[in-house]
């Protein structure tokens, strides 16, 4: 018998190949919609790993998760307030600095992240090389996965990265530290912010202390 579902969420910049990737990953199992109250599309798809039924969340593509636009607004409380068991980043390989950006956020919100490193055809075909060991280590350890989203490619490595990540005996430990200084006002914010349970209960506290800082 199946076990009950989980939820995961594609997050990345727009024009990243995402839309594809989810294709990829769910075929024909999908059903695509508004979200409450908002005239952005909500894609949703279904697949099966190891015999568990995953949902597939397709959110918008965004730059950050800064709630300048509402796009970003939707990704943000979505991954927040849902909490995801896993947060699929969709990278595009030959702008890899760039998409990075968003990964920092996602990996700030301390949630289980696995990279699916995104058209690496194309990197390749322009010279590019990626060290995926070296890039995940540099991350904290979150999987990087090379995907040709258009082809399938890497979409079997993805899924079982992702149910590896869901796994309650695995705790993804990447995080990202800043400088002393800053992380010594991090540091008390947080504090201040785990004394309040109607904020603790609602946010990481050591996200909300970024974002107020």
């Amino acid at each position: 018998m199946a076990v009950s579902s989980m939820k995961i969420a594609l997050a990345g910049n727009p024009n990243v190949g995402k839309s594809t990737l989810f294709n990829a990953l769910t075929g024909s199992k999908q059903h695509v919609g508004n979200w409450p109250g908002k005239t952005v599309e909500k894609k949703e798809g279904q697949l099966y790993i190891a015999g568990q039924e995953v949902i597939v969340v397709d959110l918008p593509g965004t730059y950050s998760l800064t709630a300048y636009s509402i796009e970003e607004v939707i990704s943000r409380d979505f991954i927040v307030h849902e909490r995801p068991g896993v947060v699929v980043a969709v990278v595009d390989a030959v702008n890899l600095e760039r998409n990075l950006y968003l990964v920092t956020q996602l990996l700030e919100l301390q949630v289980p992240v696995v990279i699916a490193l995104n058209m690496s055809d194309i990197a390749q075909s322009r010279g590019f090389h990626i060290d995926t060991g070296k890039l995940s280590v540099q991350l904290g350890g979150v999987p990087v996965i090379k995907t040709i989203g258009t082809r399938g490619v890497g979409v079997d490595a993805l899924k079982t990265a992702i149910q590896q990540l869901a796994s309650p005996t695995v705790k993804q430990a990447a995080s990202i530290d800043y400088d002393p200084n800053l992380e010594r006002e991090i540091q008390q914010l947080e504090a201040t912010i785990q004394a309040i349970p109607a904020l603790a209960g609602q946010y990481v506290p050591r996200w909300l202390a970024i974002k107020l800082l």
